[in-house]
């Protein structure tokens, strides 16, 4: 029978096993674009936010104001470190002063669990695309193997050994490992990129949160400060 070499020709006449790979790794890089479509999406406006929020937080406007236009809608980035500061600082003045002298701890320890809910945010999928960017070429390479091995069971049967026999049978086996690293590559290559992504966002919102913890840490040592002061004037 002649052979259909055309791409949809070679799926349509492998064996029933590789067509199942060569399925799935379609699906799983259909599933890699559309995470990696998403993330680079979710970082440009990541980066935006973070940068119109550095530029109104060193503005010199008001931290009670500023956190009053936050509180009550979604944040990320270093407006999500900022509103969990300051809502660990508000409740905390609403104590005694035992808890007030030991705000700077649990405000370190709110901006760290904060720091890691985002980076786990920005980290979420990545996986799946370090699976698709490892798996995918043994995937395709299995498909491979067992066209290959289809195709000499078909030969032995025949008793033909001609190329025109055996290449239509190696082309099928072939497309799935092609397949394979088509899924593979883009998928490691985005990964790569993303964590790069991720380390550097993470850098920036711990830096913010060491420069917010200072500027909070001076505010409870006034106010300490004022609080022992008052009783001694009086």
């Amino acid at each position: 029978m002649p052979h259909d070499l055309s791409l949809w020709g070679l799926f349509w006449q492998a064996h029933i096993v590789v067509k199942l790979v060569m399925i799935g790794l379609v699906a799983a890089s259909v599933y890699s674009w559309a995470i990696i479509i998403d993330k680079t999406l979710l970082f440009r406006r990541l980066t935006r936010a973070m940068d119109r929020f550095e530029e109104v937080f060193w503005s010199g406007r008001s931290l009670e104001e500023l956190y009053r236009s936050l509180e009550e809608r979604p944040t990320t980035g270093l407006a999500s470190v900022f509103v969990a500061a300051m809502r660990e600082w508000k409740r905390s003045f609403g104590g005694s002063g035992r808890s007030v002298a030991s705000l700077p701890a649990r405000i370190d320890k709110v901006l760290d669990v904060t720091i890691q809910r985002e980076v786990e945010r920005l980290e979420s999928k990545l996986i799946f695309l370090a699976s698709v960017g490892s798996a995918g070429p043994y995937l395709g390479l299995f498909g491979t193997v067992w066209g290959v091995m289809t195709s000499f069971v078909a030969i032995a049967g025949s008793n033909n050994t001609s190329l025109a026999v055996v290449a239509p049978g190696i082309a099928e086996a072939l497309f799935a490992t092609a397949i394979g690293l088509i899924a593979a590559i883009p998928a490691v290559i985005a990964y790569n990129k993303f964590q790069a992504e991720v380390a550097k966002a993470q850098v920036r919102l711990e830096g913010f949160a060491d420069e917010f913890s200072a500027i909070l840490a001076r505010q409870v040592d006034e106010r300490l400060a004022q609080a022992t002061h008052a009783p001694q004037a009086a």
